[in-house]
Protein backbone atom coordinates (compact mmCIF):
# COMPACT_ATOMS: atom_id res chain seq x y z
CA UNK A 1 0.00 0.00 0.00
CA UNK A 2 1.28 3.43 -0.97
CA UNK A 3 0.12 6.15 1.44
CA UNK A 4 0.09 9.93 1.29
CA UNK A 5 -0.25 11.43 4.77
CA UNK A 6 -1.72 14.95 4.83
CA UNK A 7 -1.03 16.89 8.05
CA UNK A 8 -2.39 20.25 9.20
CA UNK A 9 0.62 22.43 10.01
CA UNK A 10 -1.15 25.13 12.03
CA UNK A 11 0.09 24.57 15.57
CA UNK A 12 2.33 21.68 16.56
CA UNK A 13 -0.14 19.06 17.82
CA UNK A 14 -0.94 17.59 14.40
CA UNK A 15 2.78 17.43 13.56
CA UNK A 16 3.56 15.74 16.89
CA UNK A 17 1.00 13.02 16.10
CA UNK A 18 2.45 12.65 12.61
CA UNK A 19 5.91 12.10 14.11
CA UNK A 20 4.56 9.17 16.08
CA UNK A 21 2.84 7.78 13.00
CA UNK A 22 6.10 8.21 11.04
CA UNK A 23 7.89 6.26 13.79
CA UNK A 24 5.30 3.47 13.59
CA UNK A 25 5.35 3.25 9.79
CA UNK A 26 9.17 3.19 9.83
CA UNK A 27 9.14 0.43 12.45
CA UNK A 28 6.93 -1.67 10.14
CA UNK A 29 8.95 -0.84 7.01
CA UNK A 30 6.05 1.07 5.38
CA UNK A 31 6.99 3.95 3.07
CA UNK A 32 4.77 7.02 3.47
CA UNK A 33 4.94 10.41 1.74
CA UNK A 34 4.08 13.40 3.95
CA UNK A 35 2.30 16.59 2.90
CA UNK A 36 1.90 19.61 5.21
CA UNK A 37 -0.03 22.84 4.88
CA UNK A 38 -1.09 25.71 7.13
CA UNK A 39 2.17 27.60 7.77
CA UNK A 40 5.06 28.99 5.69
CA UNK A 41 7.55 26.29 4.69
CA UNK A 42 10.40 28.03 6.53
CA UNK A 43 8.51 27.88 9.85
CA UNK A 44 8.57 24.08 10.17
CA UNK A 45 11.27 22.65 12.46
CA UNK A 46 12.56 19.22 13.59
CA UNK A 47 11.11 17.59 10.47
CA UNK A 48 13.87 15.06 9.71
CA UNK A 49 11.66 12.03 10.40
CA UNK A 50 9.36 12.98 7.49
CA UNK A 51 12.03 12.63 4.83
CA UNK A 52 11.41 14.52 1.59
CA UNK A 53 8.08 16.02 2.68
CA UNK A 54 6.01 18.50 0.67
CA UNK A 55 4.30 21.71 1.77
CA UNK A 56 1.45 23.88 0.54
CA UNK A 57 -0.17 27.07 1.75
CA UNK A 58 -3.54 25.41 2.39
CA UNK A 59 -5.94 27.08 4.80
CA UNK A 60 -5.27 28.28 8.33
CA UNK A 61 -6.68 30.34 11.18
CA UNK A 62 -5.33 33.75 12.21
CA UNK A 63 -5.13 34.44 15.95
CA UNK A 64 -4.47 37.65 17.89
CA UNK A 65 -4.33 38.23 21.66
CA UNK A 66 -5.60 34.76 22.51
CA UNK A 67 -8.57 34.85 20.11
CA UNK A 68 -9.37 33.76 16.56
CA UNK A 69 -9.53 36.87 14.33
CA UNK A 70 -12.31 35.83 11.95
CA UNK A 71 -11.92 38.84 9.64
CA UNK A 72 -8.17 38.32 9.13
CA UNK A 73 -8.75 34.59 8.74
CA UNK A 74 -11.15 35.25 5.85
CA UNK A 75 -8.95 37.95 4.33
CA UNK A 76 -5.67 36.00 4.41
CA UNK A 77 -7.03 32.69 3.09
CA UNK A 78 -7.39 32.63 -0.69
CA UNK A 79 -10.02 30.10 -1.77
CA UNK A 80 -8.91 30.48 -5.39
CA UNK A 81 -5.29 29.77 -4.43
CA UNK A 82 -6.42 26.84 -2.31
CA UNK A 83 -8.38 25.31 -5.17
CA UNK A 84 -5.36 25.69 -7.45
CA UNK A 85 -3.31 23.68 -4.93
CA UNK A 86 -6.02 21.01 -4.85
CA UNK A 87 -6.07 20.72 -8.64
CA UNK A 88 -2.26 20.66 -8.86
CA UNK A 89 -1.87 17.74 -6.41
CA UNK A 90 -1.36 14.48 -8.32
CA UNK A 91 -2.41 11.43 -6.30
CA UNK A 92 -1.99 8.86 -9.06
CA UNK A 93 -0.21 5.82 -7.68
CA UNK A 94 -1.45 6.30 -4.11
CA UNK A 95 -3.75 3.70 -2.58
CA UNK A 96 -4.81 5.79 0.42
CA UNK A 97 -4.72 9.36 1.70
CA UNK A 98 -4.35 9.35 5.48
CA UNK A 99 -5.40 12.76 6.75
CA UNK A 100 -4.98 14.77 9.96
CA UNK A 101 -7.32 17.70 9.20
CA UNK A 102 -5.27 18.80 6.15
CA UNK A 103 -7.59 20.26 3.48
CA UNK A 104 -5.49 20.17 0.28
CA UNK A 105 -4.88 16.41 0.26
CA UNK A 106 -8.41 15.69 1.54
CA UNK A 107 -10.10 17.62 -1.27
CA UNK A 108 -7.63 16.30 -3.86
CA UNK A 109 -8.46 12.73 -2.79
CA UNK A 110 -12.18 13.43 -3.10
CA UNK A 111 -11.70 15.04 -6.52
CA UNK A 112 -9.58 12.14 -7.85
CA UNK A 113 -11.53 9.30 -6.23
CA UNK A 114 -8.68 8.12 -3.98
CA UNK A 115 -9.79 6.42 -0.72
CA UNK A 116 -9.21 8.64 2.33
CA UNK A 117 -9.17 8.10 6.08
CA UNK A 118 -9.31 10.89 8.65
CA UNK A 119 -7.17 10.30 11.74
CA UNK A 120 -7.49 13.38 13.93
CA UNK A 121 -8.90 14.87 17.08
CA UNK A 122 -11.28 16.92 14.91
CA UNK A 123 -12.82 13.69 13.60
CA UNK A 124 -14.04 12.96 17.13
CA UNK A 125 -16.31 16.01 16.92
CA UNK A 126 -18.31 14.35 14.16
CA UNK A 127 -19.77 12.17 16.92
CA UNK A 128 -21.73 12.77 20.12
CA UNK A 129 -18.90 14.07 22.33
CA UNK A 130 -19.02 16.98 24.81
CA UNK A 131 -19.03 20.30 22.94
CA UNK A 132 -18.82 23.88 24.14
CA UNK A 133 -19.71 26.96 22.10
CA UNK A 134 -20.40 25.08 18.87
CA UNK A 135 -22.00 27.14 16.09
CA UNK A 136 -23.56 26.23 12.75
CA UNK A 137 -20.31 27.34 11.06
CA UNK A 138 -18.24 25.13 13.38
CA UNK A 139 -20.31 22.08 12.41
CA UNK A 140 -19.82 22.85 8.72
CA UNK A 141 -16.05 23.36 9.13
CA UNK A 142 -15.58 20.07 10.97
CA UNK A 143 -17.41 18.21 8.20
CA UNK A 144 -16.12 20.01 5.14
CA UNK A 145 -12.73 21.58 5.97
CA UNK A 146 -10.88 18.30 5.28
CA UNK A 147 -13.54 15.71 4.28
CA UNK A 148 -12.61 12.02 4.19
CA UNK A 149 -14.40 8.78 3.31
CA UNK A 150 -13.95 7.35 6.82
CA UNK A 151 -13.02 8.94 10.14
CA UNK A 152 -11.12 7.74 13.19
CA UNK A 153 -11.37 10.27 15.98
CA UNK A 154 -8.89 10.70 18.84
CA UNK A 155 -10.09 11.74 22.29
CA UNK A 156 -9.66 11.17 26.02
CA UNK A 157 -12.70 8.85 26.07
CA UNK A 158 -14.50 6.92 23.33
CA UNK A 159 -18.09 8.09 24.10
CA UNK A 160 -19.40 4.91 22.45
CA UNK A 161 -18.14 6.01 19.01
CA UNK A 162 -15.25 4.96 16.70
CA UNK A 163 -12.83 7.09 18.69
CA UNK A 164 -9.30 6.04 19.66
CA UNK A 165 -7.14 7.09 22.63
CA UNK A 166 -4.60 9.87 22.02
CA UNK A 167 -1.41 9.34 20.04
CA UNK A 168 1.51 10.36 22.26
CA UNK A 169 5.30 9.81 22.27
CA UNK A 170 6.25 6.46 23.77
CA UNK A 171 8.58 7.90 26.43
CA UNK A 172 5.46 8.91 28.34
CA UNK A 173 5.03 5.45 29.95
CA UNK A 174 7.79 6.27 32.46
CA UNK A 175 6.97 6.95 36.15
CA UNK A 176 6.07 10.59 36.88
CA UNK A 177 8.93 12.87 37.97
CA UNK A 178 8.87 16.43 39.30
CA UNK A 179 11.47 19.12 40.02
CA UNK A 180 8.78 21.62 41.10
CA UNK A 181 8.97 23.73 37.94
CA UNK A 182 6.03 24.70 35.72
CA UNK A 183 6.07 24.41 31.92
CA UNK A 184 4.21 27.19 30.09
CA UNK A 185 3.16 27.02 26.43
CA UNK A 186 0.71 29.76 25.43
CA UNK A 187 1.60 30.46 21.78
CA UNK A 188 -1.59 32.42 21.09
CA UNK A 189 -1.00 34.88 23.93
CA UNK A 190 1.29 37.90 23.82
CA UNK A 191 4.62 37.04 25.42
CA UNK A 192 4.78 40.30 27.41
CA UNK A 193 1.43 39.58 29.06
CA UNK A 194 2.45 36.02 29.89
CA UNK A 195 5.76 37.09 31.44
CA UNK A 196 4.09 39.86 33.46
CA UNK A 197 1.66 37.32 34.90
CA UNK A 198 4.31 34.70 35.71
CA UNK A 199 6.57 37.27 37.41
CA UNK A 200 3.96 37.64 40.17
CA UNK A 201 4.82 34.14 41.40
CA UNK A 202 8.47 34.74 42.23
CA UNK A 203 8.85 31.56 44.29
CA UNK A 204 8.01 29.35 41.29
CA UNK A 205 10.39 28.50 38.45
CA UNK A 206 8.69 28.66 35.05
CA UNK A 207 9.94 27.48 31.67
CA UNK A 208 8.00 29.46 29.07
CA UNK A 209 8.22 28.37 25.41
CA UNK A 210 6.89 30.85 22.84
CA UNK A 211 7.07 31.06 19.02
CA UNK A 212 8.22 34.71 19.15
CA UNK A 213 11.43 33.79 21.01
CA UNK A 214 14.58 33.29 18.93
CA UNK A 215 17.18 32.88 21.69
CA UNK A 216 16.81 31.52 25.22
CA UNK A 217 17.13 33.95 28.13
CA UNK A 218 16.08 34.28 31.78
CA UNK A 219 13.85 37.00 33.19
CA UNK A 220 13.70 36.80 36.98
CA UNK A 221 11.99 33.48 37.81
CA UNK A 222 11.09 32.68 34.19
CA UNK A 223 13.29 30.81 31.72
CA UNK A 224 12.11 32.10 28.32
CA UNK A 225 12.75 29.51 25.61
CA UNK A 226 12.67 29.27 21.84
CA UNK A 227 10.67 26.37 20.42
CA UNK A 228 12.64 23.14 20.61
CA UNK A 229 11.03 19.72 20.48
CA UNK A 230 13.84 18.04 22.42
CA UNK A 231 14.13 20.75 25.07
CA UNK A 232 10.37 20.99 25.44
CA UNK A 233 9.92 17.27 26.06
CA UNK A 234 12.79 17.25 28.54
CA UNK A 235 11.09 19.99 30.55
CA UNK A 236 7.70 18.27 30.23
CA UNK A 237 9.12 15.06 31.69
CA UNK A 238 10.35 16.71 34.91
CA UNK A 239 7.96 19.62 35.53
CA UNK A 240 5.27 19.67 38.22
CA UNK A 241 2.55 20.98 35.95
CA UNK A 242 1.68 22.59 32.62
CA UNK A 243 -0.05 25.87 31.76
CA UNK A 244 -1.22 25.80 28.15
CA UNK A 245 -3.96 26.60 25.69
CA UNK A 246 -6.76 24.13 25.05
CA UNK A 247 -5.20 21.99 22.32
CA UNK A 248 -5.32 18.22 22.34
CA UNK A 249 -1.81 16.81 21.98
CA UNK A 250 0.03 18.58 24.82
CA UNK A 251 -2.67 17.82 27.44
CA UNK A 252 -2.66 14.19 26.26
CA UNK A 253 1.11 13.94 26.84
CA UNK A 254 0.87 15.73 30.18
CA UNK A 255 -1.89 13.37 31.37
CA UNK A 256 0.25 10.39 30.34
CA UNK A 257 3.05 11.77 32.52
CA UNK A 258 0.79 12.50 35.50
CA UNK A 259 1.22 16.28 35.26
CA UNK A 260 -1.43 18.67 36.53
CA UNK A 261 -2.92 20.98 33.90
CA UNK A 262 -4.13 24.59 33.83
CA UNK A 263 -5.66 25.37 30.44
CA UNK A 264 -6.75 28.64 28.83
CA UNK A 265 -8.74 27.89 25.65
CA UNK A 266 -8.30 30.00 22.55
CA UNK A 267 -11.42 32.20 22.56
CA UNK A 268 -13.60 31.76 19.48
CA UNK A 269 -12.22 28.26 18.86
CA UNK A 270 -14.89 25.80 19.88
CA UNK A 271 -12.58 22.78 19.70
CA UNK A 272 -10.37 24.27 22.43
CA UNK A 273 -13.38 25.39 24.47
CA UNK A 274 -14.77 21.84 24.23
CA UNK A 275 -11.42 20.28 25.14
CA UNK A 276 -11.10 22.31 28.32
CA UNK A 277 -14.73 21.67 29.28
CA UNK A 278 -14.23 17.91 28.76
CA UNK A 279 -11.07 17.73 30.86
CA UNK A 280 -12.70 19.77 33.62
CA UNK A 281 -15.67 17.38 33.63
CA UNK A 282 -13.29 14.43 33.82
CA UNK A 283 -11.33 16.07 36.62
CA UNK A 284 -8.10 15.94 34.61
CA UNK A 285 -7.52 19.70 34.24
CA UNK A 286 -8.46 23.15 35.54
CA UNK A 287 -9.64 25.79 33.08
CA UNK A 288 -9.40 29.58 33.01
CA UNK A 289 -10.78 31.95 30.36
CA UNK A 290 -8.21 34.72 30.87
CA UNK A 291 -4.70 35.07 32.31
CA UNK A 292 -6.08 35.00 35.83
CA UNK A 293 -3.63 35.36 38.73
CA UNK A 294 -6.11 33.94 41.24
CA UNK A 295 -6.71 30.86 39.09
CA UNK A 296 -2.97 30.31 38.71
CA UNK A 297 -2.40 30.71 42.46
CA UNK A 298 -5.10 28.17 43.34
CA UNK A 299 -3.83 25.75 40.72
CA UNK A 300 -0.24 25.99 41.95
CA UNK A 301 -1.45 24.78 45.35
CA UNK A 302 -3.31 21.79 43.85
CA UNK A 303 -2.15 18.24 43.15
CA UNK A 304 -2.09 16.12 40.01
CA UNK A 305 -5.28 14.05 39.52
CA UNK A 306 -3.15 11.06 38.52
CA UNK A 307 -1.56 9.41 35.52
CA UNK A 308 -3.32 7.84 32.52
CA UNK A 309 -1.07 5.70 30.31
CA UNK A 310 -2.25 5.53 26.71
CA UNK A 311 -1.45 2.49 24.52
CA UNK A 312 0.72 2.70 21.39
CA UNK A 313 -2.12 3.89 19.15
CA UNK A 314 0.20 4.90 16.30
CA UNK A 315 1.66 1.40 15.95
CA UNK A 316 -1.77 -0.23 16.26
CA UNK A 317 -3.23 1.97 13.49
CA UNK A 318 -0.21 1.42 11.22
CA UNK A 319 -0.53 -2.36 11.65
CA UNK A 320 -4.28 -2.18 11.09
CA UNK A 321 -3.79 -0.28 7.82
CA UNK A 322 -1.30 -2.92 6.62
CA UNK A 323 -3.74 -5.82 6.94
CA UNK A 324 -5.50 -7.12 3.84
CA UNK A 325 -8.50 -8.27 5.88
CA UNK A 326 -8.69 -5.55 8.50
CA UNK A 327 -10.65 -6.10 11.70
CA UNK A 328 -13.59 -3.77 12.12
CA UNK A 329 -13.09 -0.25 13.42
CA UNK A 330 -15.05 -1.27 16.52
CA UNK A 331 -12.59 -4.13 17.13
CA UNK A 332 -9.64 -1.75 16.74
CA UNK A 333 -11.18 0.72 19.18
CA UNK A 334 -12.02 -1.98 21.73
CA UNK A 335 -8.49 -3.41 21.66
CA UNK A 336 -7.00 0.02 22.36
CA UNK A 337 -9.37 1.07 25.15
CA UNK A 338 -9.20 -2.21 27.07
CA UNK A 339 -5.82 -1.53 28.73
CA UNK A 340 -6.59 2.12 29.61
CA UNK A 341 -6.95 2.68 33.36
CA UNK A 342 -8.29 5.96 34.76
CA UNK A 343 -8.02 7.32 38.32
CA UNK A 344 -11.16 6.51 40.31
CA UNK A 345 -12.47 10.14 40.40
CA UNK A 346 -12.39 10.18 36.57
CA UNK A 347 -14.47 7.00 36.41
CA UNK A 348 -17.05 8.63 38.66
CA UNK A 349 -17.41 11.75 36.49
CA UNK A 350 -17.17 10.24 33.02
CA UNK A 351 -20.25 8.10 33.66
CA UNK A 352 -22.35 11.26 33.95
CA UNK A 353 -21.72 12.69 30.48
CA UNK A 354 -21.17 9.72 28.15
CA UNK A 355 -23.86 8.53 25.72
CA UNK A 356 -24.82 5.97 28.35
CA UNK A 357 -25.23 6.64 32.05
CA UNK A 358 -24.57 4.97 35.34
CA UNK A 359 -22.76 1.69 35.70
CA UNK A 360 -23.14 0.73 32.02
CA UNK A 361 -21.08 3.74 30.93
CA UNK A 362 -18.43 2.93 33.50
CA UNK A 363 -18.43 -0.68 32.36
CA UNK A 364 -17.97 0.32 28.71
CA UNK A 365 -14.97 2.47 29.69
CA UNK A 366 -13.29 -0.41 31.49
CA UNK A 367 -14.05 -3.21 29.03
CA UNK A 368 -13.92 -1.25 25.77
CA UNK A 369 -17.39 -2.42 24.70
CA UNK A 370 -19.71 -0.18 22.70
Amino acid sequence: MKILYGVQGTGNGHISRAREMARAFSQLGVTVDFHFSGRPAEHYFDMECFGDYHTARGLTFITEHGKVNQWKTLRQNSLLGFWREVRAMDLSGYDLVLNDFEPVSAWAARRQGIPSLGLSHQSAFLYDVPKEGESWLDRKLIRHFAPTDQQLGLHWYHFGAPILPPIVPRHTDSPPQSDGSVLVYLPFEGLDKVLEMLSRFSAVTFYCYHPSVRQNYQQDNVHVCALSRTGFHQRLAVCDGVIANGGFELPSEAIALGKKLLLKPLQGQYEQLSNVATLELMGLAVGMHSLDAAAIRNWLDSHSPGQVIWPDVALAVARWLQQDNRPSVDALCQSLWEPVSFPEPVLETVADFGPESGSSSERSLITGTY
